[in-house]
């Protein structure tokens, strides 16, 4: 089993990276492997709308790693996204590549644990958490909780550590993972997934 950390941080090993760690260290001592994928400072587009996607199930544009994302997402047990706090929400960047993430990629991520954490100096953390959060909840994936909201609070990586309570919520949060990616495991032979619905509805308000 392997779970795909995303770093949503332009700050490759900063307060978020952080977090992250402390999360995988107990996915780690579970026999689950992890790995830390950094969006990094490179431009992101936003999306264009351009449905291409529908058919390919990758996005139109190539060069910022969304695709390269989707693939890893399919080929994980679970994921865990990571995002500074900034103005009350995740960081704009991570926005962007998630819309397009989720959009091309979201339907074949259906079943698959999931959780956020996100890293404040000060407020925030809640706001920010919900809006991750949201991205889980329209793609059928299971949200896997923590003792606490999931969040680390300090200025710098020496402050994150600092926080002894942010970083035993993270600790928490990485057991449960493991433990859900375990029972999900066991169940595969005598619990099938859910059965969707053929046909997908779509209501508007405005007819």
């Amino acid at each position: 089993m392997n779970v795909l950390l995303i770093n949503g941080s332009p700050n490759k090993n900063g307060c978020t990276y952080t977090a992250l760690t402390e999360v995988a260290g107990q996915l780690e001592a579970q026999g689950i492997k992890t790995q830390i994928f950094n969006i990094g400072k490179k431009a992101i587009r936003g999306c264009a709308a351009c449905w291409s996607c529908e058919d390919t199930g990758y996005c139109v544009n190539t060069d910022d790693g969304v695709n390269e994302c989707i693939d890893l997402i399919n080929n994980a047990d679970g994921v865990i996204i990571g995002s500074p706090v900034y103005y009350a929400s995740p960081n704009g960047a991570l926005l962007a590549f998630l819309d397009r993430l989720f959009f091309a990629g979201g339907e074949k991520f259906a079943y698959k644990p999931a959780a956020s954490i996100v890293s404040c100096r000060r407020g925030g953390a809640a706001t920010a958490f919900d809006v991750l959060n949201k991205y889980f909840t329209i793609s059928s994936m299971p949200i896997v909780s923590s003792q606490y909201w999931n969040a680390v609070h300090g200025n710098t990586p020496e402050d994150v550590k600092l926080d002894l309570e942010g970083l035993q919520i993270m600790r928490t949060l990485g057991r449960n993972m493991a433990w859900l990616l375990q029972c999900i495991d066991k169940a595969k032979e005598t619990v099938p997934y859910p059965e969707k619905e053929v046909e997908r509805q779509w209501t508007n308000f405005i007819r």
